[in-house]
């Protein structure tokens, strides 16, 4: 996409990298894993006409600066904020998917007067307690475990043919529409084979073991909902999230705008840009962040 501009930002301590274009009411855009920047870049384009988009990548992926350890939603967070105040923006709309849903709750959480509103992808959230571990779900979640290990690292990146067959295995299973990442994938697997990128995307996993392993023993502390304006549109054929899982998330989210989005997997913004395009920019005019 033509005018697209990368930036390197200094944040909370780290070397940022961000896409931006654009104009219009800022939305920061919050990728999941295996991803990073890139995977924005078709709602990048449908939207730069109505507003600024700020498309970071996350600290651990893609060119931005990596963790020393374990670094999860609280600490991305951090950084959106700081990255927030170096762009010298007060307020934006935040829209994520996946990891990024997880660093959304823990922002909307710590700084909501930060967030103009929420748009959020297939993710994680308290509600699924349990069901994330059941016997159905063990053939999907092994991936986490798995990211955990030191092993990880040295297996998937022992050559190029095993970091695309690894990363191509997760963009296309979880993928309903099969070609969704076609002609982007050598871009992934070049992203993912570049130095600390894998292990700095391990690194949320680690983090947030602790968290997933409350949840699914039912000991995760509950926690107040989130009040700000929320619009959650989840896949209709995520292999890994089922869409029953969305029956809660009004415990988490008290301003709630949900709706399945048909005909997706887990990349609602790759699968069909246009739908989710206009589902961003649907919810933010409704709520005057124009």
């Amino acid at each position: 996409m033509d005018g697209i501009e990368h930036l390197r930002i200094r944040a909370n301590g780290a070397d940022m990298h961000v896409a931006r274009c654009g104009t219009g009411a800022p939305l920061l855009l919050l990728h999941g894993w295996p991803e990073f920047w890139l995977t924005w870049e078709p709602v990048m384009e449908r939207l730069a006409a109505r507003h600024t988009l700020i498309a970071p990548d996350l600290r651990g992926f893609g060119d931005s600066d990596k963790p020393e350890g374990p670094f999860g939603a609280s600490d991305q967070a951090a950084d959106m904020v700081a990255l927030l105040d170096a762009l010298g923006i007060a307020r934006a709309g935040i829209v994520g998917h996946d990891v990024g849903g997880a660093v959304i709750q823990a922002l909307a959480r710590a700084h909501p007067e930060r967030c103009a509103g929420l748009v959020l992808f297939d993710f994680v959230y308290p509600g699924i307690g349990p069901r994330l571990g059941a016997p159905d779900r063990l053939n999907e979640i092994w991936y986490q475990s798995f990211n955990q290990m030191d092993l990880a690292v040295q297996l998937v990146g022992a050559s190029r043919a095993s970091c695309a067959a690894y990363i191509g295995h997760f963009l296309r299973h979880w993928s309903h529409r099969k070609d969704a990442f076609d002609g982007v994938l050598d871009a992934f697997v070049d992203n993912f084979r570049k130095p600390g990128n894998l292990a700095g995307g391990f690194a949320h996993y680690r983090a947030a073991h602790a968290g997933r392993i409350a949840m699914l023993e039912g000991e995760a502390p509950p926690l107040p909902p989130i009040p700000v304006p929320t619009c959650v549109r989840w896949a209709e054929h995520d292999p890994i999230f089922p869409s029953a899982w969305t029956d809660r998330l009004g415990e988490t989210f008290s301003d709630l705008d949900l709706a399945l989005f048909p005909g997706v997997g887990h990349f609602p913004h790759r699968e069909d840009p246009d739908r989710a395009a206009e589902a961003i920019a649907g919810f933010f005019a409704r709520i005057g962040w124009v």
